[in-house]
């Protein structure tokens, strides 16, 4: 059985973009979508400071499965400005995903939905 699941201060996410921010399979766990983009809209300006919410926001989503960081077997990442951010988005990445380290693909792409948005991550974790 498939379940929808999001942190509140994105619940209207399922019903306005039609997607499921969580989905809970049972076994595992699919993460969409998750960028730095704040409840308001607003994303920071510094890209370290951008990738940081954004892992936090993967982070609070994460939680909202009962997992964590530890949990995640794979992860994609699309980004602006992929070779000019790259250093720094691994640098911030480090601070959260520990080892073992998931599986990983870097994507660079000319835009995301929000404007401003440097990166959007794409995650799977599996219940252990």
């Amino acid at each position: 059985m498939k379940r929808t699941m999001t942190t509140p201060e994105f619940a209207n996410y399922p019903g306005d973009w039609h997607l499921s921010p969580v989905l809970d399979t049972g076994e595992f766990v699919f993460f969409s979508g998750i960028t730095g983009t704040h409840p308001n809209l607003s994303v920071a300006t510094d890209p370290t400071a951008q990738f940081r919410d954004t892992f936090k926001f993967l982070l609070a989503n994460l939680r909202v499965a009962g997992l964590g960081f530890e949990h995640v077997v794979d992860m994609t990442s699309y980004h602006v400005g992929l070779r000019r951010h790259l250093t720094a988005f691994i640098k911030v990445k480090d601070e959260f995903i520990p080892e073992p380290y998931p599986a990983w693909t870097a994507i660079g792409v000319t835009e995301l939905i929000t404007e401003g948005t440097l990166v959007e991550i794409r995650a799977v974790a599996k219940r252990t």
